[in-house]
Parts: structure tokens; sequence; C-alpha cells
């Protein structure tokens, strides 16, 4: 089956996302623009998955779970799950090695949870636009470990990329793949990337920027073993 997916969307739980960026106005946005496979990957926390998928299944489109990461060096990744109890326990992790800082939503934005119907359940008091306090191989290694797929996010961007905190890749981050923004050429990045894929996400902050940009590829079923198979052999496309 041709899937047409993107792994990076914000939803209202990311503070620099609003309310209109629910999980269900994102599904619903998502199936119209073309896309059959999703995740939603809110800063350092999943915990607006389960009405994401709910939403996704209420749309007929397939999603994964997961979450943009910031590491202990600044730099930001994604963690792909197959199943929202590996997201939650991702979740977990990730949640115990933040700073045991308050959020203050009038300066750094609100941090919802909500349902599928749009209903704020609470506010998430973790400061989640904070690092946490794991290095890249620490957050590798937990990754791995939960059968996940690590991506480097946005690697062409000035700021919370590892280009731009690292200066570049060493080969043993371990990640499985690298993103790079809609905007960005792939020619600059082909030489600086050691061979690994490249996939296109648009990270939606709005529901204006869903299906601007995707990846396509030939997949049995959407999923982490179907995507990481597709990886290792190069076949996934995009713009």
């Amino acid at each position: 089956m041709t899937y047409r997916f993107d792994l990076h969307m914000h939803s209202c739980l990311s503070p620099c996302a609003d309310l209109g960026n629910s999980p269900a106005a994102l599904a619903k946005a998502a199936k119209a623009a073309g896309l059959n496979g999703v995740m939603l990957s809110d800063h350092n926390s999943s915990r607006n998955s389960q009405a994401f998928a709910l939403a996704c299944q209420r749309e007929g489109i397939e999603a994964l779970f997961g979450m943009e990461i910031t590491t202990a060096e600044e730099f930001h990744v994604l963690a792909v799950f197959d199943t929202l109890a590996q997201a939650e326990q991702m979740t977990e992790i990730i949640t115990a090695t933040l700073p045991k800082r308050v959020n203050q939503p009038l300066i750094f934005g609100d941090q919802f949870v909500v349902n599928i119907d749009d209903e704020i359940e609470e506010q998430e008091w973790h400061l989640l636009s904070a690092p946490t306090s794991l290095m890249i191989q620490e957050i590798e290694k937990r990754v791995h470990d939960l059968n996940g797929l690590l991506i480097a996010c946005h690697i062409n961007r000035p700021c919370f990329s590892v280009f731009s905190q690292l200066g570049g890749l060493s080969g043993d981050e371990g990640f499985d793949a690298v993103e790079l923004s809609r905007n960005a050429a792939k020619t600059d990045w082909n030489n600086k990337i050691h061979g690994l894929p490249i996939l296109r996400s648009s990270d939606a902050h709005n529901l204006s920027m869903i299906g601007l940009i995707w990846n396509e590829a030939e997949l049995e079923a959407f999923t982490v073993q179907d995507l990481r198979d597709a990886l290792a052999h190069h076949t996934i496309t995009n713009p």
C-alpha cells in the first residue's frame, strides 16, 4: 500500500502551538491534505497521543506515536513508536529527567492535555520546552530498547539541530534517519549525513502547515518495522 506520511506535527500540548491544533483538528486536517499516515510529536511528551489515536481512527488514517525530545545538548530528535504504551513509557523516562520547573503559560505558552472532543483535561505543569538531562547516546539506547526509531530533527536549522549544537554528525549517534525542513535542498546535505536516509516533515505548529511536505513509501503496514526496512533500503521518497 502507498503511504503518504508526516511524522512531525504539534498539538496544543506543545507550548509553541495553541488550542487550534487539537488532536482531532490535526487528524482531520491530515486526512484533508491526503495523508494516510501521521504521528503526533509534541515536545518531550506524548500525553495527547491517546486522543490523537482516537481521532485518527475516526478519520480513517493510521497513526504512530512518539514525541520530539530535547537532548541535554539542546538539539531535537524524534522518537517514533508503534504503540501508545511504548510512547507512554518514553514519556515517563523523559518527564523524570526534565528540570523540576513549573511551566509559566504567560511566558512559555500553554500546554493543554485535551480529549478527542477538544475538551481541556488539564495543563501539563512540567516545562516541556526545557531540555532533558539525557545525552543523545542515552536517549538512543532508551528509544531503541523500546523498539523505536530515532530521527535527527530539522538538521538544516540554525538552532536546536544536531548540526547547530555539535557542528555535525559523528556517525555514532544511532540515528535511523535525518529530517530536513521543507525548504532545505537535499543536495546540500547528502555529503554531510553519513549515508543516512532523509525524511521530510512539516513540523506543523498550525493546521495550514499540514500537507505542505510529506514522505511516500510502499509499505505492507504503517509500522516501525516497515519504516525501518524502507529506510534501510532507501525506498522512501519525498519532494
